[in-house]
């Protein structure tokens, strides 16, 4: 042809292409589509080198209807991973629950499978989120819309913490077809249960010692929230990670809490000191009103008894008066010189003078050795 370019320019006779001598041909956008009359040529042409005879007659397809078929039937076959269950559709409704491993349900379009991750234990965190960066390692960034919250004494505490869940055993149905976002539903009711819970509550305890009651308290209302959504979520468990003022307040809330650490250890040491004094006092009380009550009975015990000690002499005593009196004369004697050294003097010596009267010392001879004075042990 006369516009042939033997150069090997393009296609017209400027060199042009497809377009025309001003450019303005066609323009190409991108490959060009695969041509589908060519492709089915060449695929005719591998079967007839494939089938015997060279062409399709009845028992090519024959052949090629059961190779479908094989094909078809192969396809049933599906794995359910470790920590998967599968739930097998007829027609889009659940006919039944598959473990992990190999099984197989009917071909497509008559069965079909999902495999949600339903023995996995899932965590999400609220309040915070942990960003992984190559530099400083795992950080911890805080999200204050989701961990303020309102106490139930009008004070603002910041919150995090997460909430372990997974799948229930027989709801993976429900799992999958009654709630739309599995993750954002756990999310939002935790968020909801966790700001109920804290907005009864007030702030003293929720710094202090009822970490554990706010735990139990939410997961339960979680879980009760989730089982009237029908969502087939069982909660393992609810972690408070962090419970502080906020950032703001939180040095004035610090000293707030030394003051009333210092007033509970004043408390407890007076109490200490109260406890340790008040029983012996009371010991001493005890004592003394003992010892004034035994005192109290001894003396009223002796003096009734001198009482009828007296009565009974003088009872004597007016019966024989010089008997009596003879004999109380004689008793206080013995009384009086019973412990001492005597010496007997006889008054009617020939001489007209007294002279002492010899008299064998019994007493000195019954009394025991040891008894004696260390002088005369010596001796």
């Amino acid at each position: 042809m006369p516009w042939t370019n033997q150069g090997g320019g393009g296609g017209g006779p400027w060199g042009s292409g497809g377009k025309g001598p001003w450019s303005s041909g066609p323009q190409s956008s991108g490959p060009t589509p695969p041509d589908l009359e060519e492709i089915l040529r060449r695929g005719q042409d591998k079967l007839r080198r494939v089938l015997p005879g060279g062409n399709l007659g009845g028992k090519g397809f024959a052949i090629l209807g059961l190779a479908a078929v094989a094909l078809w039937g192969l396809s049933g076959f599906f794995k359910v991973e470790a920590d998967e269950l599968g739930v097998v559709l007829r027609f889009g409704q659940q006919v039944r629950e598959v473990q992990p491993g190999l099984n197989y349900h009917l071909p497509y379009p008559i069965e079909t499978v999902l495999t949600p991750k339903a023995l996995r234990v899932n965590k999400i965190d609220i309040g915070m989120r942990v960003v992984e960066d190559s530099r400083r390692g795992t950080t911890t960034r805080d999200v204050p819309e989701e961990s303020l919250m309102l106490t139930g004494d009008e004070n603002i505490v910041d919150v995090d913490f997460s909430v372990l869940w997974k799948v229930k055993p027989t709801g993976v149905g429900q799992y999958l077809f009654n709630i739309q976002n599995p993750e954002g539903t756990v999310k939002a009711v935790a968020e909801s249960a966790m700001r109920e819970v804290v907005g009864r509550s007030e702030i003293q305890p929720i710094l202090t010692g009822a970490r554990q009651n706010i735990e139990n308290a939410v997961q339960e209302l979680m879980q009760k929230t989730l089982d009237h959504y029908g969502a087939g979520i069982v909660i393992q468990q609810v972690q408070l990670q962090k419970v502080d003022p906020p950032a703001q307040v939180i040095d004035a809330f610090r000293d707030v809490q030394a003051a009333r650490a210092d007033l509970e250890r004043a408390v407890n040491e007076s109490q200490t000191y109260s406890n340790r004094v008040v029983p012996e006092a009371r010991g001493n009380v005890a004592r003394i009103t003992q010892a004034a009550e035994a005192y109290k009975s001894q003396t009223v015990a002796e003096a009734t008894g001198q009482t009828s000690r007296f009565l009974k002499i003088y009872e004597q005593y007016t019966k024989a008066p010089d008997v009596t009196r003879e004999r109380m004369y004689l008793e206080t004697m013995e009384r009086v010189l019973g412990g001492t050294d005597k010496i007997i003097l006889d008054s009617s010596g020939r001489d007209g003078g007294s002279s002492v009267v010899p008299y064998l010392p019994l007493n000195e001879l019954s009394r025991p050795t040891q008894s004696r004075s260390p002088s005369g042990a010596q001796r």
